[in-house]
Order: structure tokens, then C-alpha cells, then sequence
């Protein structure tokens, strides 16, 4: 760290300290839910309150309703040794100040460091809730970008600002592919948000999946599950302030989440505990917005601006792609991954359902070439795949067609094609799998 960046956070820092504060007293304790009388006047919904106890450490929380001279906040861990007429103070509104310092490091939702090293923050401070690029200014997706896997830099291609959802129940290798994607997908930035997550798995996914090549360039910000709603939910938001700290400086990032289920529950918790009711399928009116506003600040940018391209994984109990929030990413995102349990007891990784995925760059992302391959293998994947019963039962006879004998011939390459693990070059790639089906009398022309 320069000279320079170290004394401009320590002014940063020294200039949002408060030395005057409101103070307010516990008038009601309901679970985790504790009213407060004295701060209505000063607070606003989403502010941090601090509650000094008369035995343990102070609680802090933040403010979820505003009724009349009374505020209701939600603490942030158990109230236990909480008691009447306990002193409370509002907190400065919720900030994060990123810089470059961090890139290799490891940070809670309140951007202090977790992997037991200093970390000073940067000069200027952001809000954790911003609105979006101008949608009038924005620019259009950018190039095609490099992934590492075969399947999406062909058949599911990302490009610059893209948005895709990652759909997958528990241990189809959700994980493993993020962590792909951190070290090998072309981006400048990457910002992993752990939302939610297991414990024990923080650490592994970045000793192992992650490694010392993908950390170099990541950022990691982590609420374990353990942790309050409040926190997970404002993993997702201080990941995403992150992003947009490096977008606006021009640079290009990559934004990994994993997962939205966990923040849209989180946000459930909160939004109960506030008053809403749980009318969508057990999640409360705004959870739609919720998740559609984070989406949105993902994506090109405007101007000098550079660009957020986002993967946010979804966890799909049963494989529902209709539960409530797999349906609310597909109608906002630019495409989706489907992850198949099924491909994954046999053996084939990425468990990619290349029938059930799409990418909404396409045909833009692809030359005409490209994009003939890409109707090519698709057909020969449907075409095995609404046969295979039958071809497994042993019931076809070769011969009876000519296309499902091609597709027959075709799917031990095409498998393994689809598992390839590849260059950052899609070009490489589409040479590939056009030597493939060439080899069936595919594909010329």
C-alpha cells in the first residue's frame, strides 16, 4: 500500500466518524425484534442502531420499521442480556469504500477483513444500495469472452455485460464450476459473494476451488449461514458495491453469487419481521424487486464506464425450475446454466442440460458459421436424448434412421466435448467442434 492511498483512508475514515449521537432506550424486546423510543425523529429504514447492554458486548442491528414516536429494529444476533431502558444509538448509514488494496482478500458484509489482516479502506466511500447505469446510455453487449470450458464458449457463450443464472440443486457441482469461471473467465476484477454459505466450505472453496491464481484477482465477501439475515442479505449488496466501484473506474469484473436463494431468504426473514406478509409461495410482495434491482445494476455500462458481467447461481430443490425465484431470475437475466443431477451420476462434469440452458447472446454472440454448429449439435443432443430410452433398452435397430445414427455415433464426442476443460480462446473451441461433426459428415459448407 502507497503512502498516498494509506493517509487517504485514514482521512476518509476520520471524516465519517460522528461525534454527536442521538440516544434512544429499549421500551420492548419481541425475539429478535426490539423497539426502541427517542430515534424516530433521526432514523430512516435501513439505518444501523447500536444497543449497549448492560451485560455482554453492545448488539447492533438495524432499523426495519418506523411507527409513530417508535422505531422497531432487528438485532443482528440473539438479544440475550438485552433489558428495558438499555441505551441505544443510531449508527452512520451503511457505507462500503473499496480500493485496490483488497483484490486477494477476504471481507465480511461490513468490509472488515476476515482472513486476520489489516485492511484500510478506500478513499471514497459507496452507498450499498445504487441504482443502475441509465438504461438510455448503456451500451450493448460487448465481445465474446473466454470461460475455460468448452460447453460455454461454444453451445451457452457469455459475453462482456452479460447475465446468467446458474440453476442447480445441492452437490451437482455448482461450486466447482464458479470457481472455474473465477480463474479462468476473461475479466480484469472478479467479486465472489458468499452468500450464506457454509463455514467450512468458505475456506475450502478458496484454499481449493478458488486457488492462488483465481484469489489474486478476486475479491470474496462472506456471511456464513450462521449469521443474521441482515448480513446475508447485505452480502449480496456490499459484493455488488464492490463490482460498481471497480465498473466505474472502468475496468471490467466479473460478479460470481452464489447463491440468490440464500439472499432472497435472508430478505424473507427481514421482510417478515418488518410486517410484510409471506404471499409468494412464502416469500413477502418485494422480493421480486429485490432480486430484479440487484440484477439490474450488473451489465454494461455507460459511458466511460467499463462493465459488470454476472453469474448468480440459483439453488433448485428437486430440480423445480418454477419454484419462486428461478422464476424470477429467468425473466430478467440474459440466459441460464441448468445444472442436471442425472449428468452428474454419470459422470459427466460441468453437469451442463444443454436441451434446458440458453444464452440470450445468441445468434449476436456467434458468426453464421457458429451459429450453423450450434444448430447442429443441438439437434444431435435432442435427437439422442428423446431416443435414449430406447437406445439404452436396446429396442433401436441401426439403420431405421439416418439422423439417430449419427447422433448415436456422435454422443461419446459430444460428451466429451461438453466436459472439456479449454483455452480462453472460443475459437479454439469452435475449431473443435467442428472437426467433431465434420468426422460424421456434419457440418460442411
Amino acid at each position: 500500500m502507497t503512502d498516498a492511498s494509506l493517509i487517504d483512508g485514514l482521512a476518509a475514515h476520520i471524516a465519517d466518524l460522528r461525534t454527536v449521537c442521538p440516544v434512544g432506550r429499549i421500551i420492548r424486546a419481541d425475539g429478535a425484534a426490539l423497539h426502541i423510543t427517542g430515534l424516530a425523529h433521526d432514523a430512516s429504514i435501513g439505518d444501523g442502531v447500536k444497543v449497549y447492554r448492560k451485560r455482554g458486548v453492545p448488539l447492533q442491528g438495524e432499523v426495519v420499521q418506523i411507527v409513530e414516536e417508535n422505531l422497531v429494529m432487528l438485532a443482528e444476533e440473539p438479544p440475550e442480556g438485552v433489558s428495558l431502558n438499555d441505551r441505544a444509538t443510531l449508527l452512520s448509514p451503511a457505507v462500503i469504500a473499496p480500493s485496490g488494496e483488497w483484490l486477494g482478500r477476504i471481507i465480511d458484509p461490513m468490509g472488515q477483513p476476515l482472513d486476520g489482516k489489516p485492511l484500510l479502506r478506500g478513499a471514497f466511500s459507496r452507498r450499498l444500495l445504487c441504482s443502475p447505469p441509465d438504461a438510455a446510455k448503456r451500451r450493448a453487449f460487448g465481445h465474446r469472452l473466454g470461460t475455460g470450458l468448452a460447453v460455454t464458449n461454444t453451445v451457452l457463450p457469455m459475453v462482456k455485460g452479460q447475465r446468467m443464472g446458474l440453476f442447480a440443486g445441492s452437490g451437482v457441482g455448482k461450486s466447482t464450476l464458479l470457481g472455474q469461471f473465477a480463474r479462468h473467465m476473461s475479466a480484469e476484477i472478479v467479486v465472489i459473494a458468499m452468500i450464506g454459505e457454509r463455514g467450512r466450505e468458505l475456506r475450502h472453496f478458496v484454499d481449493n476451488v478458488l486457488g492462488p491464481e483465481g484469489l489474486s484477482r478476486a475479491i470474496v465477501v462472506a456471511a456464513t449461514s450462521d449469521q443474521s439475515p441482515l448480513l446475508r442479505r447485505r452480502c449480496a449488496w456490499t459484493a455488488m458495491a464492490v463490482a460498481e466501484h471497480f465498473r466505474d473506474a472502468g475496468q471490467s469484473v466479473l460478479f460470481l453469487a452464489d447463491s440468490i436463494t440464500r439472499f432472497a431468504e435472508a430478505h424473507r426473514e427481514v421482510a417478515v419481521a418488518a410486517g410484510e406478509a409471506p404471499v409468494l409461495r412464502g416469500y413477502p410482495p418485494s422480493t421480486t424487486h429485490l432480486i430484479t434491482s440487484l440484477c439490474e445494476r450488473a451489465g454494461p455500462g455507460a459511458g466511460s464506464q467499463g462493465d459488470i458481467t454476472a453469474l448468480l447461481s440459483v439453488l433448485v430443490a428437486g430440480s423445480d425450475m418454477d419454484e419462486p425465484i428461478a422464476d424470477i431470475l429467468r425473466g430478467v437475466l440474459d440466459g441460464h446454466i441448468v445444472l442436471d443431477r442425472t449428468i452428474a451420476e454419470r459422470g459427466r462434469f460441468p453437469a451442463v442440460d444443454v436441451l434446458r440452458s440458453v444464452s440470450r447472446s445468441l445468434p449476436a454472440a456467434a458468426n453464421d458459421r457458429e451459429n450453423r454448429l450450434l444448430v447442429l449439435i443441438r439437434k444431435m443432443i435432442s435427437l439422442y436424448d428423446s431416443n435414449a430410452m430406447m437406445i439404452r433398452a436396446g429396442l433401436y435397430t441401426h439403420g431405421s434412421d439416418p439422423e439417430i445414427d449419427k447422433a448415436i455415433q456422435l454422443h461419446p464426442e459430444i460428451e466429451a466435448f461438453l466436459a472439456k476443460v479449454e483455452p480462453d480462446d472460443p475459437q479454439r473451441s469452435f475449431s473443435q467442434l467442428e472437426l467433431i461433426l465434420r468426422r460424421a459428415g456434419l457440418g460442411q459448407g
